[in-house]
């Protein structure tokens, strides 16, 4: 006795179930009738007709797969959505849009539900295929209108990108990097070393990037024993600055708070960028290679650097006060790479503001017609005793002078050479030692009559040392 095999069941596709109630609407055939020509049963023409609103829907919203057969329902229907929506967003905005940025996405979106979901490549698969979303070339919008041009009496106003329209204030970064001789002095400039410094801030100048040094050491001796991530600043062994590490480290930085920013860089950087990952939340808006606006306003850098100076001349004068007969230049033979990258810190740290918010817009890289008025006064520290405003103003710029006899760019001694400048080898301080050394502090306030404010801040540099002491 032969066996009877089982019916093979013929699923519709969404553009054959529109035809079969088509058919149903214009015509007087029945649903069984129907479900012959289309080789099904009745009761699945049955319950195409009670699933009919349903189905107009998803033909009339144009994202639906319409040659696919079965629509299984995702158990995490909310980030399903949420991510679509995101998707015509991005897409509206005519960002590169990736798998790994999809994936990236959607697991944010579930962190924010509060859902316990990882995306995986299948999911992601199956997401596209049940919203149309295809693996074809990107598109980018053009402009539906031109930029408006930059406002009347500003002659030094940059036009600004169209782009920079979609970010606030607060989300549009601009950095530099900049040679900085760090332990030059006025009159004596025969014994300076050269860093290159990469700051970073957004155009409120209520954000401020993290300082990057780069020097020509892999491994300066004056890095023995310190945690890289105690420090203020970071390091990087080549003059070079590491674009794709520090690019990477922003966009992570940034997926973390959940924002999307704009980047301002020069062309010539971002040129030298092509082997760049995807950057999920930061947009590199390039200026123009023609433009001589800075991507960050030379202003704050100029402000950086006399703060950078003046605590430099203040730190030197202070070891010259505790050793007779030292000279400045002397003096600054002592100071090492990580005593600048400490001073770099602490100078970033005093640029205010109000002048990097100033002057982002007078620079026509932020938004704003009339721009805020700019504290001059804040802009230059105090000038150091000794020196003249105009010898200050000069020891300030003094990177943007041409090398004379004497003048070093650029240091690369030997090993022996460095180790002269960098200081004998000294071991890493213990608990004892900081204890000690908190307890002369003291000692040396209360001899000294400081103001009690100091002692405040003291106080809590000691119990952090004492916390530190006890782990």
């Amino acid at each position: 006795m032969e066996l009877s095999s089982k019916k093979k069941l013929h699923a519709l596709s969404l553009a054959e179930k529109i035809q079969v109630l088509e058919l149903l609407d214009e015509s007087k055939m029945s649903q069984s009738e129907v479900a012959r020509r289309f080789q099904v049963s009745q009761p699945q023409i049955s319950r195409i007709c009670k699933n009919k609103e349903k189905l107009l829907a998803d033909w009339c919203s144009g994202t639906a797969n319409r040659e696919r057969k079965r629509k299984r329902e995702s158990k995490y229907s909310g980030i399903d959505e949420a991510l679509l929506c995101w998707y015509h967003i991005a897409r509206a905005k005519a960002w590169d849009v990736t798998g790994p940025m999809l994936l990236h996405k959607a697991k944010e979106l579930a962190d924010i539900m509060g859902q316990d979901f990882v995306p995986s490549i299948g999911w992601l698969v199956r997401w596209k295929r049940r919203n149309n979303v295809g693996f074809g070339a990107r598109h980018v919008l053009a402009p539906s209108f031109p930029p408006e041009p930059p406002p009347p009496g500003l002659t030094s106003q940059a036009q600004l990108p169209l782009s920079l329209k979609d970010f606030s204030p607060e989300d549009v970064f601009g950095c530099a990097e900049l040679p900085l001789l760090y332990r030059a002095v006025p009159g004596n400039l025969g014994a300076c070393d050269q860093v290159q410094v990469l700051l970073c801030a957004n155009s409120r100048g209520t954000e401020k990037r993290r300082v990057l040094l780069g020097g020509l050491q892999a491994a300066p001796r004056c890095f023995f024993g310190v945690r890289s991530e105690a420090l203020p600043a970071s390091y990087h062994p080549d003059l070079g600055v590491p674009w794709l590490e520090w690019l990477a480290q922003f966009d992570r930085d940034m997926g973390q708070q959940g924002r999307q920013v704009a980047l301002l860089l020069a062309a010539r950087v971002v040129e030298g960028l092509a082997g760049l990952p995807g950057l999920y939340h930061v947009k590199l808006l390039p200026l123009a290679a023609s433009s001589t606006t800075p991507p960050l306003p030379s202003s704050v850098v100029r402000a950086f650097k006399a703060h950078y100076r003046h605590r430099l001349l203040s730190k030197l004068a202070a070891i010259q006060s505790d050793r007779d007969g030292t000279s400045l230049a002397e003096a600054a033979a002592g100071i090492t790479v990580l005593d600048a990258l400490h001073v770099a810190s602490a100078a970033w740290a005093k640029v205010p503001p109000q002048l990097i918010f100033s002057s982002f817009v007078q620079e026509g890289l932020a938004p704003g017609k009339t721009p805020p008025s700019s504290h001059k006064a804040s802009e230059m520290p105090p000038v150091p005793c000794g020196l003249s405003l105009e010898e200050f103003s000069g020891f300030v710029d003094l990177e943007g002078e041409e090398p004379g006899p004497g003048v070093c760019k650029e240091e690369t001694g030997t090993e022996d050479e460095e180790r002269d400048r960098e200081g004998a080898f000294e071991p890493p301080p213990t608990k004892a030692d900081a204890l000690r050394a908190l307890g002369t502090l003291r000692r040396w306030f209360e001899c000294n009559s400081t103001s009690p404010e100091l002692f405040e801040k003291f106080y809590d540099c000691e119990e952090e040392v004492e916390r530190l002491c006890c782990l």
